[in-house]
């Protein structure tokens, strides 16, 4: 014998799976991006993040356009120290490698290879490491691809607010009225 399942009363589920309500403050053109992929800003946010789930990126994979790839990478705080590179953000959370001027791509490929015997580097890093070692191998040893080193620009802020420029002129500090003396001419 079943019982019949009373209907529930109040608002319908707008989600399948558990929900609670979130208080959020957002940038007005974050709220009209969102209303635009869904006019329920609730269901925009959870077709946004399932698709990011989903969409999962590897730990270390080539961009490409036209004929030309860059390495991009999960942002690793561990690449940055063990390696010498700087991480230059991306909006989804990864990073291009950037190096000083007279690093080269095979001594990127050493201190990597260096890096990787170190018995203290945790998993994801360990990934990233492989990841770029493995794509740096592949182009080396490939006989249509050339690396290639290029500048890229980078904005740095500010730690501390920089110093006033100083006028030529010393601060008046006599509050005495000066004497005003004719030059003879």
């Amino acid at each position: 014998m079943t019982t019949p399942v009373a209907p529930r009363r109040g608002r319908p589920r707008k989600f399948s799976g558990p929900s609670r309500p979130v208080t959020l403050t957002l940038p007005v053109e974050t709220i009209e991006a969102l209303t635009a992929l869904d006019s329920d800003l609730s269901r925009a946010v959870v077709r946004i993040a399932h698709s990011d789930v989903r969409r999962r990126h590897a730990a270390a994979e080539l961009a490409t356009f036209g004929r030309r790839a860059v390495i991009i990478v999960n942002a690793s705080r561990s690449l940055e120290r063990r390696i010498g590179v700087d991480l230059v953000p991306l909006p989804d959370g990864r990073a291009l490698i950037s190096f000083e001027e007279h690093t080269t791509p095979d001594t990127l490929e050493l201190r990597i290879e260096d890096g990787l015997e170190d018995p203290g580097l945790s998993p994801a890093d360990r990934e990233i490491f492989e990841g770029i070692l493995e794509i740096l191998r592949t182009a080396r040893r490939s006989g249509e691809v050339t690396l290639l080193r290029r500048n890229i620009i980078v904005l740095e802020g500010r730690s501390r607010p920089r110093p006033r420029a100083r006028s030529g002129r010393r601060p008046h500090t006599s509050t005495k009225p000066k004497k005003h003396q004719r030059s003879s001419e």
